[in-house]
């Protein structure tokens, strides 16, 4: 089988295929031959070593100082090629997707994981491509809106970069749970955001819309305090999902600040999360929005597209082992 690896931190040429033989499951253990599986913008980061400021030290000691000493890939879909002694719960054949976390390793044709671990069924409702790409930005939105900043029916919601995995996620769910969505995004993916659900679009590069609003999302961290203070309501709440090292321990030592709150962090990946979203998306609050598909054998061409952190919905790549 084919099983992608960083040679460096790099660029997207760093990235190199090798031939490795399929993995036997051990005990209440899946192998899973992966059909589907995203390239994120956090794949993107971490071959590429470009984090936000303040945290490149800390990411190379936990990955490698050298080259990242993790394997590609966090989420994927595909189907159970075969069950170890005592994986309970699947049974041979049956579609499933789910999460490798942090350590990653599912990009790649066949992977092994814990029946009992992060993966589920695949529902009906989802093919191969929009299973791959359902956790990564669906998991984050779900929990700033739904269980950080308790979103509430008629609030206005702004997110600042809508139409990435998060963003576009984002947009579904705060439309879902009752807000008034206001998006920014690349005029080029204007129609996506309004399709996704924002009452107002306008083109990131030009100055925010006036607000007031209840909830900002600044996907990419381009606002930051200095430029959300303005357009947020009394007691309104700023999520920042990319922040540097200063604004992560601002936010934890002033969180309140003139009545309104900042936040910060990282979300679960657990089963409860995952089965949480996938309640929404049976309740038709979420689907991920799908971008490129690409074929493995192109999986640098989409790290380049990930690495613009300008893509329309979710990069996929399908996998085409025999």
């Amino acid at each position: 089988m084919k099983a992608a690896l960083y040679t460096a931190y790099g660029p997207p040429s760093t990235i190199a295929f090798r031939d490795e033989p399929i993995p036997t499951p051990a005990r209440g253990e899946l192998l899973v031959r992966v059909r589907a599986a995203p390239v994120t913008a956090g794949d993107a980061r971490m071959r590429s070593g470009k984090v936000p400021r303040g945290l490149g030290l800390m990411m190379r000691l936990a990955l490698g100082l050298a080259r990242p000493r993790i394997a590609p890939g966090f989420a994927f879909a595909g189907e159970v090629a075969a069950l170890g002694p005592d994986a309970t719960g699947f049974a041979e054949g049956q579609k499933v997707f789910g999460l490798k976390g942090f350590r990653g390793g599912a990009h790649r044709d066949y992977l092994t994981i814990p029946a009992n671990g992060t993966v589920l069924p695949l529902p009906e409702s989802l093919d191969f491509r929009t299973g791959a790409a359902f956790f990564f930005g669906g998991l984050t939105a779900a929990e700033f809106l739904i269980d950080r900043v308790r979103l509430q029916p008629g609030e206005r919601l702004f997110v600042a970069g809508a139409t990435g995995a998060v963003g576009s996620a984002a947009v579904q769910i705060g439309r879902h749970l009752g807000a008034h969505v206001t998006a920014t995004a690349s005029p080029a993916n204007h129609p996506l955001a309004r399709q996704l659900g924002a009452e107002a679009v306008s083109d990131y590069r030009d100055p925010p819309p006036p607000g007031p609003f209840d909830v900002i999302l600044d996907v990419m961290g381009q606002l930051g305090w200095p430029g959300a203070r303005p357009l947020l309501a009394p007691g309104g709440r700023l999520v920042l999902v990319t922040a540097d090292l200063s604004q992560m321990l601002g936010a934890a030592l002033r969180p309140k600040r003139d009545g309104r709150r900042i936040l910060t962090g990282t979300n679960r990946d657990d089963l409860p999360a995952m089965r949480r979203l996938l309640d929404l998306h049976r309740a038709g609050g979420y689907t991920p929005a799908l971008g490129p598909v690409l074929p493995f054998a192109s999986l640098v061409q989409a790290h380049e597209l990930a690495e613009s952190f300008h893509k329309p919905g979710n990069i996929v790549v399908e996998m085409d082992a025999p």
